[in-house]
């Protein structure tokens, strides 16, 4: 069985996800393809879809956005995305017991002996007049009727968990700041979320292994439930199986794939690439090696925005006033050093937020 190396995972990682080089694609098309973005802070999609589309604008995901073809909504691992319309649609019903248990799981005790679907009813009776709430005009509504859980518990089980919600506009345009208004997504797409389907079928989850296969492959089933949260998988692993090929890992473990999927050579240059916090090409696996080392996976959970140079995390930047500073996480070359200060300027025209000057430091000994 042939054996791919971190570098040869690496490679097709960054082939996979746009950043081995950028795609003309659409913004639907792009975040389709990446099985979505993670979106928790509204601003940084759009320095996630800069690295990975030519010719993008912020515009581009304005436009998506309000004309709700992309929509944020929470969903995998219970964090705000920005998936596709269709997608939010069809694969929600598939996270509702997840979005449940995450819910029930940070606030067990403040929702004990609650009952979920009459709490469900009286939130949906609430919205269907159709304008969109806050989280707490949302909680307000209801809270003679549960006065005893906490606001903050009520409304995020309402919210994350209950109801399938989208964010509204403004919320997540381009250099807004705006606070979170919720709308059911069947309102606000005009369709209804998709139904589960009959017992001891999961088209959805197959679909869902395909799709993240082809943005994120080759992976273990550990890396595709990392991914999404759901630990309901291993039946739509095993009914595609004989579609798949596998490879292993250097440490023998079987890693699943698309036939047909990109699959570089492992000595491919890769390009400098700016990310931003919580980009899901580091944290949609459970063995993030392929792109970030050990002693730095602190860093992809605690929102620090990264730069991969020859594809592996190796600085982390952010924007201060009027300075856009990269701190290596590594000694550079001086070719890496350049690469990466042009990429910079690139970027820092892209921000437009008044960047007079780049600072690449130097790495802390």
């Amino acid at each position: 069985m042939t054996v791919l190396d971190r570098r040869a995972l690496n490679r097709a990682t960054l082939a996979r996800q746009h950043l081995l080089t950028r795609a003309a694609a659409s913004v639907p098309e792009a975040v389709a393809h990446l099985c979505g973005l993670q979106a928790q802070e509204p601003q940084e999609p759009f320095t996630g879809l800069w690295s990975r589309l030519a010719g993008f604008r912020p515009g581009d995901l304005d436009d998506a956005l309000t004309g709700r073809t992309v929509v944020r909504t929470h969903l995998m691992r219970r964090t705000v995305h920005l998936v596709t319309a269709d997608d939010a649609l069809a694969w929600r019903v598939r996270h509702d017991t997840m979005l449940r248990q995450r819910v029930l799981g940070t606030y067990r005790r403040e929702l004990a002996g609650l009952d979920l679907d009459e709490v469900a009813a009286a939130g949906r009776a609430v919205l269907a007049d159709r304008r969109p709430r806050t989280m707490g005009e949302l909680v307000q509504a209801l809270e003679d009727r549960w006065p005893g859980p906490p606001r903050r518990a009520l409304g995020e089980l309402l919210v994350a968990a209950l109801i399938p919600m989208a964010q509204l506009p403004p919320r997540g345009l381009w250099q807004r700041t705006a606070g979170v208004r919720n709308l059911p997504l069947a309102i606000w797409l005009g369709r209804d979320v998709a139904p589960l389907p009959d017992a001891g079928h999961d088209p959805v989850g197959q679909r869902m292994l395909r799709r993240y296969l082809a943005a994120y492959g080759p992976a273990t089933s550990s890396d595709l439930r990392a991914w999404c949260g759901l630990a309901g998988l291993p039946a739509a692993v095993e009914a595609v199986r004989d579609d798949l090929v596998v490879f292993r890992d250097e440490r023998g473990r079987r890693l699943l794939d698309l036939s047909d999927a990109p699959r570089p050579d492992p000595g491919t240059p890769a390009p400098v690439r700016f990310l931003p916090a919580f980009d899901n090409a580091i944290l949609g696996y459970h063995d993030r090696g392929r792109v970030i080392d050990a002693a730095h996976l602190g860093l992809s959970v605690q929102g620090h925005r990264t730069v991969l140079v020859d594809g592996r995390v190796s600085a982390t930047w952010t924007v201060r006033g009027p300075h856009l500073e990269i701190s290596p996480l590594r000694p550079l070359t001086a070719p890496e050093r350049d690469a990466v200060h042009t990429e910079a300027e690139d970027l820092a025209a892209f921000l437009d937020q008044g960047i007079e000057d780049i600072r690449v430091d130097r790495p802390a000994r």
